[in-house]
């Protein structure tokens, strides 16, 4: 496609991954020819690790794409995109590798613009397949993606009151179905001192041999309110670390996700941002205190997509204590030209 390739600067605020997937997922829904450098400047191990790879591999499949310099390791790469195709498309990092909430999102905007809606496929984790457990891996999850002709804006602004806390205590493999009840049994007691009349159902589960690869453990509590806002925590077990510290860990953190008042969670916030940049008119979340990858990923929204951004300290009734913030994007009404 015409035009001058964008230089994008990876080493900037979040310098991890996020910079390549919000960009490239711009870059191929804009057309835009993209240079990254300093990719990862942030980390331990700056470049390419095998998920990035996977996922700018994944990104260039979508759109027919040519990609330059892109190795297990590299620092800079170049991306030309070219039209958007639908079909059926794999990533396999090798590794163990999450494929969501932070790596999945950003590449959803360019599969609704396909022709025909694609299945894409990260070895990680499914209701429906194995999961899988780090060091390991060699979980899968499938997505099925629809096309859009364009997205509406959204407001996510009122959160309502708690209504439900549900969650999940699991463990795999070799571990003992007593640390899914332990991890279970202290979430419940951390979130029964805040909800005293509310109902917590926190299932512990031993995943069937047949449906996990490794050994492995962890928990999720979801709030659900009163609007239809999900919050949540987690905490995954580590070898050493008392279960008991894991549940009061995701516990402290849905905890944590409530009292600033937000609608969204802080892993949440910046997946929205994306989609907020794309959308038709005007959209409006609250959050709790911005994150650096929320940042971010304004950031590269704003450089490569030009949509508008306003980030302001909420002023609604009750806020004034809390630590809650108005995300606010006049975004840029893409239109999917394959529909």
């Amino acid at each position: 496609m015409a035009g001058p390739r964008v230089e994008v600067d990876g080493g900037l605020l979040e310098g991890g991954g996020q910079i390549l997937r919000v960009s490239t997922a711009l870059s191929c829904l804009l057309g835009l020819p993209l240079r990254v450098q300093k990719i990862r400047a942030g980390r331990s191990t700056p470049g390419l690790r095998p998920q990035h790879l996977s996922g700018l591999e994944m990104i260039r499949d979508l759109c027919a794409g040519q990609l330059e310099g892109a190795d297990i390791g590299s620092t800079e790469i170049t991306f030309t995109p070219e039209k958007i195709q639908g079909g059926s498309h794999t990533a396999d990092t090798k590794t163990a590798g999450c494929p969501c909430p932070a790596s999945c999102s950003p590449r959803l905007p360019p599969s609704c613009a396909c022709e025909a809606a694609p299945t894409l496929r990260w070895p990680r984790r499914s209701t429906t397949r194995p999961r899988g457990y780090y060091p390991r891996g060699g979980g899968e999850v499938i997505v099925q993606v629809s096309p859009v002709k364009q997205l509406n804006p959204i407001s996510i602004t009122e959160r309502g009151s708690v209504t439900k806390i549900s969650g999940r205590a699991f463990v795999a493999g070799a571990l003992p179905f007593k640390v899914a009840k332990e991890m279970a049994a202290a979430a419940v007691r951390c979130l029964r001192k805040e909800f005293r009349d509310l109902y917590v159902n926190i299932q512990p589960v031993q995943e069937p041999r047949d449906h996990a690869f490794g050994n492995g453990s962890g928990i999720i509590v979801v709030a659900e309110t009163s609007t239809g806002c999900l919050l949540a925590g987690s905490a995954l077990g580590k070898r050493g670390v008392n279960a008991d510290k894991v549940g009061i860990d995701a516990a402290e953190m849905l905890l944590a996700n409530l009292r600033h008042g937000g609608a969204v969670d802080e892993y949440l916030q910046d997946q929205l941002i994306i989609f907020m940049a794309l959308a038709n008119g005007v959209s409006r979340i609250k959050t709790g205190p911005v994150t650096l990858h929320t940042q971010t990923a304004i950031h590269f929204a704003e450089q490569l997509a030009k949509a508008k951004f306003t980030v302001k300290k909420s002023e609604e009734e009750g806020d004034a204590s809390k630590d809650a913030y108005i995300i606010e994007c006049q975004g840029i009404a893409m239109t999917n030209p394959n529909l």
